[in-house]
């Protein structure tokens, strides 16, 4: 794993961007070799932000974290908050 200054803390690099229009910085805090962003910050509109770390799929990806989890494929993603009780879709953008 690397942890450069270019690639740590640089939340405006991914954001996942809401349906209703609703931002979600992703701050890496550490990145691997081949650039996966292996634990990151996800803001949600707390000051610090919620841990959150890759965990491996087949396909796509998921990062998890206390009281959520993101699943995503390519540029498309989904926001679950706890159980089920509110999912948002959501498109990446840079």
């Amino acid at each position: 794993m690397t942890a450069g200054p270019g690639s740590i803390g640089n939340c405006s690099e991914i954001v996942f961007t809401c349906e209703n229009g609703k931002q979600y910085p992703l701050c890496p805090i550490a990145v691997s070799v081949v650039v996966e962003v292996v634990t990151a910050s996800l803001r949600t509109g707390h000051r610090e932000g919620i841990h959150v770390r890759l965990v491996p799929m087949g396909a796509g990806y998921r990062y998890d974290g206390r009281g959520l989890w993101l699943d995503g494929f390519r540029k498309n993603a989904r926001l679950n908050f706890g159980n089920h009780s509110q999912v948002a879709a959501l498109l990446i953008t840079r």
